[in-house]
């Protein structure tokens, strides 16, 4: 895995922001579904499973990055070794919603602008994000922009499926807070469940029927809407 991460200084080591460890957890969730994966044929392992499904063990992975126990693991102060403290845990786990809604209006833009772009045969793509963003988002971009020409997305795997992101999280979260959140986070009883319902199959058993595996019953919606702050 390969990443670009705050670099050490003469004087002290390489000190990540919280982001840059939740962007870690994230591209790790993908590699532990790739190494995790045993199925007959290579065409189905690891990730190679339906679009608006691959993020689901990504983004899975980084709601560790929002728990205490896990938090206190993975960190401490680098020079006298001490750990976070608790009102500073706190804090930040409260901060995982500040522009929840934002953020997520955004992704609903950039969804549906690739879409939007991949339903037609040519497009002005500085005028529709305009008019999308204007109509979605509330915001106008600044003239003379045009924020689509850095989305890589757009067509790198994910053309017209950029949706995948959040269909993804609302699958993520149901199963993080039902089974591991009532389980226990660092229950390895669940995890072994996680990694033989979920990733050993990669492929090879229709996402859907992973999901009823793992998690008993049809998927839902409500621990998606409460991961948002929303009241179900």
């Amino acid at each position: 895995m390969v990443a670009n991460f705050t670099k050490p200084t003469a004087d002290r080591p390489s000190l990540l922001l919280h982001e840059e460890v939740e962007t870690f957890f994230h591209e790790f969730g993908h590699v532990m579904h790739q190494i995790c994966a045993q199925t007959d044929l290579a065409h189905f392992s690891g990730t190679n499973v339906e679009r608006d499904f691959v993020e689901a063990p990504s983004q899975m992975l980084e709601n560790w990055c929002w728990e205490k126990e896990p938090l206190r693991r993975m960190s401490k102060h680098y020079k006298d070794g001490s750990d976070l403290p608790d009102e500073m845990i706190e804090t930040l786990v409260k901060a995982r919603n500040a522009n929840a809604g934002v953020f997520n209006l955004r992704q609903i833009l950039l969804g549906t602008f690739d879409q939007n772009i991949h339903t037609r045969e040519k497009a002005d793509t500085a005028a529709v994000f305009s008019e999308l963003s204007t109509k979605i988002l509330g915001v106008t971009p600044t003239p003379g922009t045009n924020m689509p020409a850095t989305f890589g997305h757009l067509g790198g795997g994910y053309d017209a499926q950029y949706y995948g992101y959040l269909w993804s999280e609302v699958y993520c979260m149901d199963m993080f807070y039902s089974r591991f959140r009532k389980e226990g986070i660092m229950n390895p009883a669940v995890g072994k469940d996680y990694r033989d319902k979920i990733l050993k199959p990669g492929g090879s058993i229709d996402a859907a029927d992973m999901l009823r595996n793992f998690l008993g019953r049809e998927p839902q919606q409500e621990a998606f809407l409460l991961s948002k702050g929303l009241k179900v």
